[in-house]
């Protein structure tokens, strides 16, 4: 399918369900929930699953592979977010005076400061298909990887290299961030949870279908 530049499409054609990839994977759709920092289910999202495209899942099966022999199952947060999703987002910063989860999500910060310091963008890169948003699992113990801060909190404490964690903290943001790059993706500088496939197959195209496996069987 030839698109052209930031064009949006419906089309899940190139898509596919992580976890027929990764059967070990864990999944905890949060904008499919109300836990997150708007505290309201995300336009878009039907069921809590998660979607990528072929390639992004390929190389994200790598990653687990590499990680379950050393102890450790991939914990999804978020992974293909419809463009509808991001529109949500942004209303809900310009237009909505709720903010009822601020002591959780960003407590340091106005509403207004999440997007002018980056933590939510106008487009996102989740909308191509190839981003995902994950923490470990510790088979051990059964509980997450402790990486000195929740998934989604908009604060400094989530930039990657954050040296106000202990030594343990860093070294566990750093062996997921390795398995990561290893495996063809790449890490931002604000949060510690959120990985793209440098070789994304749509880096200029933002899909709009909405986050349902029974969409793609459609």
């Amino acid at each position: 399918m030839r698109v052209e530049s930031n064009s949006v499409t419906m089309d899940p054609s190139k898509f596919v369900v992580l976890a027929d990839y990764v059967p070990s994977v864990i999944q905890e759709i949060r904008y499919y929930s109300t836990y997150n920092f708007i505290g309201d289910r995300i336009d878009g999202y039907e069921e809590p699953v998660a979607l990528l495209t072929r390639e992004a899942a390929r190389a994200l099966k790598s990653v687990a592979n590499e990680l379950f022999v050393m102890g450790y199952r991939l914990k999804i947060y978020d992974a293909y977010r419809p463009a509808c999703a991001v529109k949500h987002f942004v209303l809900w910063g310009i237009e909505d005076q709720d903010i009822r989860m601020k002591p959780y999500f960003y407590p340091d910060l106005q509403k207004q400061e999440l997007f002018v310091k980056g933590y939510i963008a106008s487009r996102s890169s989740h909308s191509r298909g190839s981003t995902v948003d994950l923490t470990l699992l510790n088979m051990d113990t059964g509980k997450e990887v402790d990486m000195g801060g929740p998934f989604d909190l908009f604060s400094e404490v989530s930039h990657p290299d954050y040296k106000g964690i202990t030594n343990e903290q860093f070294r566990n943001r750093m062996l997921l961030q390795s398995a990561m790059v290893r495996n063809g993706f790449k890490p931002i500088d604000c949060e510690w949870w959120h990985f793209t496939l440098e070789d994304e197959p749509f880096p200029d195209t933002y899909f709009e279908f909405p986050v349902s496996a029974q969409y793609l069987l459609r």
